[in-house]
This record gives C-alpha cells, sequence and structure tokens, in this order.
C-alpha cells in the first residue's frame, strides 16, 4: 500500500467519523453563544438517529438514493422538538443547564427504544439498504493526488459539514443576527436594554443547536451504523460537546476538532491497515476516542473562557 493510498484511507474513514462529530459540534456552539449551555446533545442526536432510521427502513423504496438526506432532515426537525424541552426548561422555567440537558440524555435512548419495541416489536431496528456510503466528486476526483485523496470515496455529508462550519462562522460573526445571539450570552441585560429579545435568542440558539444534532445523530446512524438500538449513539454526542469546548465555541474551531476526534475514532476501524499502529493492541485503538475526549475536557475546560453569561439563567428587567 503507497503512500497516496495510506493518506486517502486515513482522510476518507477521518471524514466518515467526523461528520456527525461536526454538524453536533456546530449545534452546541449556537447553544453556548446565546448563554445556555447544552449537555443534552447526546440524547438529541439519539433522537435523530432513531427517527432517520425509521423513516429510511420505511421510505427508502419511495425515495431512492435521497432517502439518506431527507431522513437527516427528519432527524434534524425531530431534534427541535427534543431540544424544545431543554429551551422550555431553561429559559421559561429557569432550571439548571447541566440538569436539564442531562435529562434529556436520560429520556432519549429508553424511549427510542420504547418506540422501536413498538413499531418492530424487537430492541433494535434492521439494517437500512439506503445508506449515505461513499461519494467521489465529478472531476475533483480525478485531479492528481489531491483527488484521490480528499475527493475519491470521500464522505459527502462531511464535506457538507465542512462548508456548513464556514457558513455558521459567517453567520455568528457579521451578521446582526449573529450579533444579537452572541451578546445574549454575553451580556444578557445589556442587550435587553438595547431592545434585543434575550428569550427570544436563547430559544433560536437551542434549537438551532437541537436541528443540527439531530443530523448529526442521523448521519452517523446513516452512514455508519446502519440500525438504530440502544448503543447506537454511545458518547458521540459528549465528544461533539468536547469538540466545541476545544475549538473555543467558534464554528471553524469546532469544526477542527471535530475532524481531530473523527479522526481518533476512526483509528479504531482502519488502524490494522496503518504501517506503524497496525501492531498496537486494538484495545487501545477502541478506547482512544473516549481516552482524548477525557483529557480534551479536563485539560481545556478550564482554560477555555466561553460566553460569560453561558449557564446563567435570565430574568427580564422590569
Amino acid at each position: 500500500m503507497n503512500f497516496v493510498t495510506v493518506l486517502a484511507l486515513i482522510v476518507s474513514s477521518t471524514l466518515v467519523y467526523s461528520a456527525p462529530l461536526i454538524f453536533t459540534a456546530l449545534g452546541g456552539t449556537f447553544s453556548e453563544n446565546s448563554g445556555i449551555v447544552n449537555v443534552g446533545l447526546e440524547g438529541i442526536m439519539t433522537m435523530g438517529a432513531f427517527t432517520s432510521i425509521v423513516f429510511n427502513l420505511s421510505f427508502a423504496s419511495t425515495f431512492g438514493t435521497a432517502t439518506p438526506w431527507l431522513g437527516a432532515l427528519l432527524g434534524g426537525i425531530v431534534g427541535i422538538i427534543f431540544s424544545l424541552l431543554h429551551a422550555v426548561a431553561t429559559v421559561n422555567w429557569r432550571a439548571d443547564h447541566v440538569i436539564s440537558g442531562t435529562v434529556l440524555n436520560l429520556m432519549a435512548p429508553p424511549l427510542a427504544v420504547f418506540l422501536v419495541k413498538a413499531i418492530y416489536n424487537k430492541g433494535q431496528t434492521e439494517n437500512i439498504n439506503q445508506n449515505f456510503g461513499y461519494f467521489s466528486f465529478p472531476g475533483l476526483a480525478n485531479i492528481p493526488v489531491i483527488g484521490p485523496i480528499f475527493f475519491k470515496n470521500t464522505s459527502a455529508p462531511a464535506w457538507v459539514a465542512i462548508i456548513l462550519s464556514i457558513f455558521l462562522y459567517w453567520v455568528l460573526y457579521k451578521t446582526r443576527f449573529g450579533l444579537r445571539l452572541r451578546s445574549s450570552g454575553e451580556n444578557p441585560q445589556a442587550a435587553d436594554t438595547l431592545g434585543i429579545n434575550v428569550y427570544k435568542m436563547r430559544y433560536a440558539g437551542v434549537l438551532i443547536s437541537g436541528f443540527l444534532g439531530g443530523i448529526g445523530g442521523a448521519v452517523f446512524a446513516e452512514a455508519i451504523a446502519g440500525n438504530f438500538s440502544v448503543s447506537t449513539i454511545a458518547g458521540q454526542g459528549f465528544m461533539a460537546l468536547a469538540a466545541m469546548i476545544f475549538g473555543r465555541y467558534n464554528p471553524i474551531g469546532a469544526m477542527l476538532s471535530s475532524l481531530f476526534f473523527g479522526f481518533a475514532q476512526s483509528l479504531s476501524i482502519i488502524g490494522d491497515q496503518i504501517p506503524g499502529i497496525s501492531s498496537l493492541p486494538s484495545v487501545y485503538l477502541q478506547i482512544a476516542p473516549y481516552v482524548l475526549t477525557i483529557i480534551v475536557l479536563v485539560v481545556f475546560f478550564g482554560k477555555t473562557v466561553g460566553p460569560a453569561a453561558d449557564g446563567q439563567n435570565y430574568i427580564k428587567s422590569k
């Protein structure tokens, strides 16, 4: 296996495993910048994964190759509905953000498994026939060296996520909406005096995180897992949260951090094909993503400065 082939394998696998993390981390970035801590990303991903698989199994014969994309969109919509619980609890009822998010994480797996049993009379679904698979960009895949590495047999959702990261960076830092959202997370009292509806901005941040988190769960289910069970989403939401913190609450930073975690995840799959790594015990490669998540949270959580009012409930001035 030559160098280009090895590099193409690493890049392709990294993109596949990074795509769900990028979408979810981007969602968390918007929630945190609005001032709402969202540790419920794991639960949101679970509901997105469940919805997409059920839709895929039900309508694959109708929509064909478009089914995974429509399933991801539907997963995002269900993510919005599920995250609405977090928005109501934290914005209207002023609940503790971490507790509310933890409730989402505890609620989602049993709810999804209950619905699976109600629909299919068993604990997990069948494997889907229509998945994201690998995609080669016409023309770009034929570019010497670069084409086979980045654009041949790659992940289309990952490239969509990367482009979306750049767009959302522009939205967050170059638009009026982004300025208002960030001001609600930095100094909600000052934002309120300037006529900004802080509650509305915080709702927007949480619901955006729900939409993107739901898509992230759907992409994982339809590109990697291939079905849904209670263990389909197992720590990816927390990895996305770590990627967001590691990326300093910035869409571009969250995307780059997600690529790093995606690379760590992919090693457990392709490690035995990479010279120099193949000799390591497989268990080390399997636990690497989770160990890196813990290390990043321990090392960077206290050093990375989030929005000043992140996690603080806001009571509108009278």
